[in-house]
């Protein structure tokens, strides 16, 4: 009873603190929403929306379901989950950030997964797209191309180390694996079908529940990269990230690392984005130190996003605590690996008569093809977002008319 009297005083004061925060700082509140609406008006919800819509017609069209019958083999000893989670896991490293997540909580309420195989899937399955590592860290912001081909080893290696530890997560009924039939060709067809037959749904209603559903998760995300993009702000200016700053120092003194990452680390702790920029900005740090934290970064992907995750996890019995848990562990893990993949990978690999930070004349911080990539982004992005609302409520409306 205290515990939660506890937990009711502590969230109203830091609400309070907030709303008190933005009439203190209106300006610099504003600016902080503002870069958070443009990143998800012109990248997240235009590159996002595609992968949701598709995922959510594969799903119901049964495709799905064939897939995960044939990787049933290969994902159950590795993982402990059904085969289902290859697509989940192919999905949420093409995309990024929280596809992992809404395809967990899609598939747990379709029945494709008990409770506990849902909470190791999500654990390993949310991670960051390959365009985000190479384009916007390695080349954006370290502008060093070689780079990302170790933070993304390292982000994977982890990922998949998350998912072998977490395989002994929870009690499953052994006596029900050991029934657990070896699936062939025949049978993925078969189940592929009948899925189809039980989803009763004509193709127009497939496909307006799959852009609605994917809006509204869209919409949620987009709430949650403003709403973090000003707290991190805030946090700023009250001074809080310098005071917790001084907790992760003694943490960096004993790994003999500069104190100076300390306010960059606990800005990636609040949003990825922010924090792997600071972080490679930090010129007292090795290029191997950087690497590392940045690892780290990626890998706990932020509060920002874990929000993301906790609020699609929330429609559905998943449970947060072992993803929060994996999130940690992935960030050892990646650490890790970016420190003993550093020498084979990277040093074996650079060239010296090419330093990491020397960019040509011309270079504006992307190669060619991601600058062309997303320079169109940026200005199809707001195009496409706009459409696809106009669409979402002619749906949304016409559904409401017709209940009437």
């Amino acid at each position: 009873m205290f515990r939660s009297k506890l937990k009711t005083v502590f969230l109203s004061a830091t609400v309070t603190i907030l709303a008190s925060s933005l009439i203190f700082f209106p300006q610099e509140s504003l600016e902080a929403s503002i870069r958070g609406l443009n990143m998800w008006w012109e990248i997240v919800f235009p590159s996002l929306l595609p992968f949701f819509i598709v995922s959510e017609m594969l799903i119901g069209f049964g495709v799905v379901r064939f897939i995960g019958v044939l990787l049933e083999p290969l994902m159950r000893p590795l993982f402990k989950v059904p085969g289902v989670g290859g697509f989940v896991w192919a999905m949420g490293m093409a995309s990024g950030f929280p596809s992992g997540a809404k395809l967990t909580a899609r598939l747990r309420q379709e029945g494709q997964l008990t409770k506990i195989e849902a909470e190791r899937l999500v654990s390993f399955t949310n991670s960051s797209n390959p365009l985000f590592i190479f384009g916007a860290v390695s080349v954006g912001f370290f502008y060093n191309a070689q780079l990302g081909t170790l933070l993304a080893l390292s982000h994977y290696l982890g990922n998949i180390c998350v998912g072998l530890v977490m395989r002994f997560y929870g009690q499953e009924n052994v006596r029900e694996e050991k029934k657990r039939k070896k699936f062939n060709l025949r049978t993925a067809f078969s189940a592929f079908h009948q899925t189809r037959l039980n989803d009763k749904r004509p193709i127009g209603k497939l496909l307006g529940d799959a852009v609605t559903s994917s809006i509204q998760t869209l919409l949620m995300i987009g709430g949650f990269i403003i709403l973090f993009s000003v707290i991190n702000k805030i946090l700023y200016h009250l001074h809080i990230t310098a005071v917790l700053a001084k907790g992760v120092e003694i943490l960096l003194s004993a790994l003999s690392f500069p104190q100076v990452l300390s306010i960059p680390f606990i800005s990636g702790m609040f949003e990825i984005t922010l924090g792997s920029q600071l972080t490679s900005q930090v010129q007292e740090a090795t290029l191997i130190q950087q690497a590392m934290v940045t690892s780290f970064i990626l890998a706990f992907s932020g509060f920002s996003v874990q929000a993301q995750v906790a609020s699609i996890l929330a429609q559905t019995d998943i449970r947060f605590k072992p993803f929060f848990f994996a999130r940690i562990m992935h960030g050892v893990f990646a650490s890790t690996f970016a420190f003993v993949l550093w020498k084979p990978i990277y040093l074996n690999n650079h060239n010296p008569d090419k330093p990491s930070n020397a960019l040509p004349v011309s270079f504006t911080g992307y190669p060619p093809i991601m600058e062309g990539f997303l320079q169109k982004m940026m200005a199809v992005g707001p195009l496409l977002t706009l459409m696809a609302l106009v669409i979402y409520s002619l749906i949304l409306s016409q559904r409401i008319l017709n209940k009437e």
